[in-house]
């Protein structure tokens, strides 16, 4: 229809928090399309519910994701690199993963190239040149970006892994990063996305913030055996 608006809802980095994954479900209802950057699990203390729910949004052909690290390393066991935190959430994770979340989490690729109201969207969960394991923060120079975004394809490149939101206008498009709706880093506890507006090939970039109960998913932490930090972490946006 001449003037439809087309609604894109942009998540990142849910980390098995599935009490923040449901708020920002709620939020993102009416988006045609939802696009996930990655890190799906790790950390949290609901992995196989956040997959079902997912599952569930691909199957209708609404959700789309990429592979985090996060997720790499919970489908092969690999915690190269990772810290002490993320290594046992890691093993906490693949002692609790029925098989068949393991096999959709197998399944994701590690890019997303896709067209949507006549603009490209590239989803990495790092970055074209590393897309499993490299940050990309705000404060990237600007060369590195611009080159990023030629070596995507996409008029928008979409990010990860950093839990941080971003956005940096470009001469050829945008690099952006939702955030994190389960695990943010920024000093916010709230879950953070981004929903995107396409009318007549203009993008307007939202980002949003919303509360979910915190305190429930710390509880879980705490009683599923996760390091207590997990938690306390997530009270206050560290």
């Amino acid at each position: 229809m001449v003037g439809e608006t087309l609604r894109i809802g942009v998540v990142s980095d849910i980390h098995s928090n599935l009490e923040a994954l449901n708020e920002v479900m709620k939020e993102l209802k009416d988006c045609q399309k939802v696009l996930c950057a990655g890190d799906l699990v790790g950390y949290g203390p609901d992995p196989n519910e956040v997959i079902e729910l997912l599952s569930r949004e691909t199957e209708k052909g609404r959700f789309q994701a990429v592979m985090g690290n996060h997720d790499y390393a919970v489908v092969t066991g690999d915690t190269h690199g990772f810290s002490h935190l993320a290594r046992e959430g890691v093993r906490w994770t693949r002692s609790v993963m029925k098989k068949e979340k393991i096999v959709f989490l197998r399944s994701l690729r590690k890019n997303l190239k896709i067209s949507i109201g006549g603009i490209t969207f590239s989803v990495f969960h790092g970055s074209p040149r590393n897309p499993l394991d490299e940050y990309v923060f705000p404060q990237t120079p600007q060369e590195i970006l611009e080159r990023f975004l030629k070596e995507s394809g996409g008029k928008v490149l979409i990010l990860g892994h950093t839990h941080v939101p971003m956005i940096r206008e470009l001469k050829e498009g945008l690099v952006i990063n939702p955030g994190s709706v389960g695990q943010p880093r920024d000093f916010d506890p709230r879950a953070s996305f981004i929903v995107l507006e396409i009318k007549e090939g203009e993008l307007e970039v939202n980002f949003r913030r919303v509360e979910y109960d915190v305190e429930l998913t710390v509880e879980k932490i705490s009683e599923r055996g996760l390091p207590r930090e997990l938690g306390e972490r997530l009270l206050y946006g560290l």
